[in-house]
């Protein structure tokens, strides 16, 4: 080791991301925010940093714990940089873009920070890509998104995917309709969180007529379809019977769009869900266990001003979605000794090729080519491969 070494290292949680992986990166993005265009959504770039009272407020508040804070020396105001661009993009739409007509359709992709990493995702900073659609509550908007997300993803690389379709709002829909106590439904939540039927029964003290209930929307987890039918068989109270019929609408729709995807159901799921007011989804490969997308309904904006406007949206996790696709191809390279016509490079990389020009007199092409790491060198004006 030499005295420099030690300035490679990085704080927890952060990485370098090296040839070729930051290219593959990049080319996954402008592929997914192709697609997005492709269906009417238009890119907008947010700042990396903004005032706390904006980045914090309406659904940013869940992420509050998340955000790293710094004063600014400019104005004296606290700032705070991003830990997902969703709130971002939500407060573009209900500022700078609120005369646009609606549904606002708009996609977004950069780096995001957080202050502590998961168990199963430690990185704490990261790319987000995704979209927002603005200003419109319906099942379709909600089945577009799934859609859109499955799109693009399969557009990057990934082919094989599954859909989990989540209400995160329900248990508290009838939970209300049944007047329980707030102190029995955070019992009851932790309890369906562990996935345990006995844990629900304690949690509601004997009241059987719930806990059936309760356990009933537990069950109704699986295929969709066969979930949808157990949840809509279940007597729920009337404004979490209107969620659950939505939820089979969506499922109607995606079924509809692409009657081979894999959709699963968990009605009751919540947790990283938290700012969600609908209908929302993760979106897995099928042969992995890494959450490549999240998406779902929310209010964008800020409700705790009175200003605020329904959507839907998702956001792919890059690192994830890398990881579980396949490597393009790697472009060959060329080396061209030094000497050679500018003009040259050209034609080469109009056949697929990467120019690696020579900077400096080598005596051997060759050798030269295999120290550069190339697979090929211009010889005679022949691309001999080594």
């Amino acid at each position: 080791m030499n005295d420099n070494d030690h300035r490679g290292l990085l704080p927890a949680g952060l990485g370098d991301l090296l040839p070729p992986d930051a290219a593959r990166e990049a080319r996954a993005i402008d592929v997914a925010i192709e697609r997005f265009a492709a269906f009417g959504y238009e890119r907008v770039k947010p700042p990396l940093v903004e005032f706390e009272e904006s980045l914090l407020g309406g659904p940013g508040a869940a992420l509050a714990p998340q955000t790293f804070r710094l004063m600014d020396p400019v104005s004296q105001r606290m700032m705070g940089v991003r830990p997902d661009m969703t709130v971002q993009v939500a407060r573009i739409a209900v500022t700078r873009l609120k005369h646009e007509p609606r549904p606002l359709r708009l996609s977004y992709g950069g780096n995001v920070i957080r202050v502590r990493g998961g168990a199963l995702k430690p990185e704490r900073q990261f790319a987000q890509v995704g979209t927002e659609l603005i200003g419109v509550d319906s099942a379709e908007a909600d089945a577009e998104a799934v859609l859109l997300a499955v799109d693009a993803l399969r557009a990057v690389g990934v082919a094989a995917l599954t859909v989990d379709l989540n209400l995160p709002t329900l248990v508290a829909a009838v939970g209300a309709g049944l007047k329980l106590p707030a102190e029995t439904l955070r019992r009851l939540r932790r309890a369906l969180d562990r996935k345990d039927e006995g844990d629900v029964a304690k949690a509601l003290a004997g009241n059987t007529k719930a806990a059936d209930l309760f356990v009933g929307l537990q069950r109704a987890a699986g295929p969709a379809e066969a979930g949808i039918a157990r949840l809509l068989a279940l007597k729920l109270p009337a404004a979490a019977a209107a969620e659950a019929a939505r939820l089979a609408e969506v499922v109607k729709l995606v079924r509809a769009a692409d009657e081979d995807l894999p959709v699963t159901l968990d009605p009751v799921e919540y947790r990283g869900l938290e700012y969600q007011t609908g209908v929302s989804f993760s979106v897995f490969a099928l042969t992995g266990r890494q959450e490549l997308a999240r998406g779902g309904r929310y209010s964008a904006g800020y409700p705790e001003d009175g200003v605020s406007e329904p959507a839907t949206g998702f956001t792919l996790y890059m690192d994830a979605v890398l990881a579980a696709s396949q490597a393009a191809p790697v472009r060959p390279r060329l080396f061209m000794p030094s000497g050679t016509p500018w003009r040259e490079a050209g034609p080469w990389q109009a056949k697929g090729y990467a120019v690696v020009r020579g900077v400096a007199p080598c005596a051997d092409p060759r050798a030269e080519a295999r120290r550069m790491q190339c697979g090929h060198a211009l010889v005679d004006g022949e691309a001999v491969p080594l």
